[in-house]
């Protein structure tokens, strides 16, 4: 709550020495304290709308969005789980990345080679003493 007095007096001011209307205030405070909903607060949403217990548009008053919203977040579900099913899983890793797992994987195959040399000597050593 204090960040949104310390806008409204900020906005204040700056209202008195750029002259801006009500308006913009209301549309900049809107835009800062919009809502955010996770991607598991969506999949409730839209998997609420898909069982067809309660209308698009009651679940949306509930949950204070616009049924635009429920159809795009509807849509893409959808989308995800088209290409989910279809096999087609995309990368989130960059070719700097791959370049630098493989590179890590390299060392790490490197020092386990190392370490079985060491690992046998260690017990041919061990024989020769009994």
């Amino acid at each position: 709550m204090w960040d949104l007095r310390y806008l409204i007096t900020q906005k204040s001011y700056k209202m008195e020495s750029k002259k801006q209307s009500a308006s913009s205030l209301v549309r900049e405070i809107k835009r800062r304290t919009r809502r955010v909903f996770s991607a598991e607060e969506k999949i409730k949403i839209v998997l609420e709308g898909l069982r067809g217990e309660e209308s698009v548009s009651a679940i949306c008053r509930r949950y204070g969005i616009h049924e635009n919203n429920y159809y795009n977040w509807s849509k893409d579900f959808m989308e995800a789980g088209k290409k989910r099913l279809s096999g087609d899983t995309e990368r989130n890793a960059s070719t700097d990345d791959v370049k630098d797992l493989r590179e890590e994987n390299t060392e790490l195959k490197d020092l386990v080679a190392e370490l079985s040399i060491q690992v046998k000597v260690l017990k041919k050593s061990l024989r020769g003493l009994e």
